[in-house]
């Protein structure tokens, strides 16, 4: 078939890409030129695994291309996507439409002969109706229709995601455009696929259901993991006990910081809206967003209560920034909540991620971005892991303990043994679900209005170096070792 995709933000590129790996002539359209002739160099500048090695492929074998022209995108096109964003609106928190209506104009216009329109992008119920109304107050002498064909794509995993998809869902209110994309997912069927035909007011609130349950479950689990802390309880045997039933399933019962992302919470405050102008109450909704929230915000007096101190003056190592491992997508990242909270009640904070430094950059300020780990910790009062990447899980705590000022650790994924971190590294853990674990009461001398704590069963003696050894001391450096010489 012949494709055209308006919008090549993540939903769009993905979905673009993908068609045309399967064959399909795919032409990807964006007002944005800078980005048009990037993306024709096959530089892809969202982090996606894979996805920039696919662009590149079908670039050479002619199944993709990119363009500004929308007109002879859409020319002989046997489907339009409509993939542009539907961000939260600023007043209200309801899906703003300005984008898809704006470019369901201009595709209206650009229209040669009959068109199937079908929506990518994440719309509230009776969107198609509107977009259907819209379109043809400009343009009553084509003939189309608009369906709806939701994407449930995961950043991180979004190719494999597309190609092996738990189900298709096909919105659409004639039997011809049911049928058109239906065959265009046939691929999928024949591998086994559920292909979903619903109406389009069907498909379009499933997205957003679909969405809010996810969200409603990883908030429960969260607030187990709240209350493990208090009883003593083990949160990770809590999800293993409930994920091992059937009706449940262990996806999404991780506990952690929040949800962000550009989804989950755009799209329950969009439910919400929706819900309320229709007289419905949704209270589950409502309360996963209040809880969602709120523990967000409660991140940085959790740390300042594992100290056992305020934070201010202390400098923070934040590991980790994107809202989940795989992306380089910081939109309502936990880490900006809890950078912000930190500042303002006074800490210095640095900060380390392996992709989203670029993207945080744009929306921190007063924070200093290192180059590693390591470097991120260095005389760091405590560590508070955000993002649960690869390299972040597999960290020497001998080296990173040895530089710090306290060891003084905030585990907020859940990846880290706690046993070990305080039996071997002295160091004070809390992991999300789990109570607080302690060494044994640690002592400090002071050198030079300087603290040094010195974890349990380290012997002190006057005129010793061996108080400086890096596998032991919190935090020294050449002028400490000088002056306990001296004394």
């Amino acid at each position: 078939m012949k494709i055209a995709i308006i919008g090549t933000g993540y939903v769009g590129l993905v979905s673009g890409t993908c068609f045309a790996a399967w064959g399909h002539h795919v032409v990807c359209v964006d007002i944005d030129s800078a980005r048009i002739e990037a993306l024709s160099r096959g530089e892809v500048a969202i982090f996606e695994p894979g996805l920039t090695n696919l662009v590149i492929a079908n670039l050479e074998s002619g199944h993709l291309r990119f363009t500004t022209d929308l007109e002879s995108a859409v020319r002989g096109a046997d489907i339009i996507f409509l993939a542009v964003g539907t961000p939260a609106s600023n007043h209200d928190g309801d899906a703003d439409l300005s984008y898809v209506f704006k470019a369901a104009r201009q595709t209206a216009l650009a229209l040669s002969g009959p068109a199937l329109i079908v929506t990518k992008s994440t719309v509230p119920v009776g969107t198609s109706e509107r977009l259907e109304a819209v379109m043809r107050s400009v343009r009553a002498d084509i003939e189309f229709e608009v369906a709806s064909n939701p994407e449930f794509l995961r950043e991180g995993s979004a190719i494999a995601d597309f190609d092996k998809p738990d189900r298709v869902l096909i919105g659409c209110n004639s039997d011809r455009g049911r049928a058109l994309l239906c065959a265009l997912y046939q691929p999928l069927s024949d591998a086994g696929v559920p292909i979903i035909a619903t109406t389009c007011r069907s498909a379009e609130l499933t997205k957003y259901a679909a969405n809010a349950f996810l969200a409603t479950k990883i908030t429960f689990i969260n607030e187990m993991a709240d209350l493990c802390e208090k009883v003593g309880a083990n949160v990770d045997e809590i999800a293993l006990g409930m994920g091992l039933d059937k009706r449940i399933g262990d996806a999404f019962l991780k506990a952690g910081p929040g949800y962000g992302g550009s989804c989950f919470p755009k799209d329950t405050v969009a439910l919400l809206r929706t819900a309320q102008e229709c007289g419905v109450s949704l209270r589950l909704v409502e309360e996963t967003i209040a809880s969602n929230t709120s523990r967000k915000r409660t991140l940085a007096r959790r740390l300042s209560a594992l100290l056992g101190e305020p934070v201010q003056s202390k400098k923070i190592a934040v590991l980790g920034l994107t809202f989940k491992a795989g992306t380089d997508d910081m939109r309502n990242a936990p880490s900006l909540t809890l950078i912000n909270a930190l500042q303002s009640a006074g800490a210095q904070v640095h900060a380390f991620d392996p992709r989203g430094m670029k993207n945080a950059h744009a929306l921190l300020r007063d924070v200093t971005f290192s180059s590693s780990p390591y470097e991120c910790a260095e005389d760091a009062d405590a560590i508070v892991l955000m993002t649960d990447w690869q390299c972040l899980r597999n960290l020497d705590f001998k080296r990173l303990g040895a530089t710090m000022n306290r060891r003084v650790l905030l585990d907020l994924r859940g990846v880290y043994d706690v046993d070990t971190l305080v039996t071997r590294y002295g160091f004070t853990v809390e992991r999300v679900g789990y109570p607080v674990r302690r060494p044994p009461e640690e002592r400090a001398i002071r050198i030079n209005r300087r603290v040094i704590y010195i974890p349990p069963g380290t012997e002190v003696r006057n005129g010793t170096r061996n108080l400086f050894d890096t596998s032991f001391v919190r935090k020294s450096n050449a002028n400490d070792r000088k002056e306990l010489d001296h004394d």
